[in-house]
């Protein structure tokens, strides 16, 4: 096995150990999914806190009908809403209300606490600090 191969194989690990971690804090302590945190925070980020669905999906990197599904939970939780583009009629945002935003800015202190140890436990620091996981370009920015 190629060291490449190898350092892959145990940061795909480590992000399991760390994903499982993060969601059972957000789940227990916020009443969130992983994925609903997330898009929680990409909301918060984007311009005028919107996006349409599929930017969101992308986003997130799941396919539209689970983000419509998920949504659809976090509109019944009054964590967003839908709104129609004023120049395409077929076009739909979702927006963060401002309840979304305060469950987000709750559920912050623990993601990135949990994130932080969790790294650290699954020695995902020194894996995400390796040479060739540095190489290439930097992830686009939300908006």
């Amino acid at each position: 096995m190629s060291r490449r191969s190898d350092s892959w194989l145990r940061l795909i690990h480590a992000i399991a150990n760390v994903e499982t971690e993060l969601g059972k804090t957000l789940q227990d302590q916020h009443g969130l999914g992983l994925s609903d945190y997330r898009a929680l925070e990409i909301l918060s980020r984007s311009p005028k806190s919107e996006l349409r669905m599929q930017e969101l999906a992308a986003h997130l990197q799941l396919n539209q009908s689970s983000v419509s599904r998920m949504v659809e939970r976090l509109e019944r939780g009054g964590l967003t809403v839908r709104d129609l583009c004023p120049d395409d009629k077929r076009g739909v945002y979702t927006v963060l209300t401002a309840k979304g935003r305060e469950r987000f800015e709750s559920a912050e202190p623990d993601y990135v606490r949990v994130l932080d140890a969790a790294l650290e436990k699954h020695g995902a620091q020194e894996l995400l600090s390796a040479k060739f996981i540095g190489a290439g370009p930097a992830p686009a920015n939300v908006a």
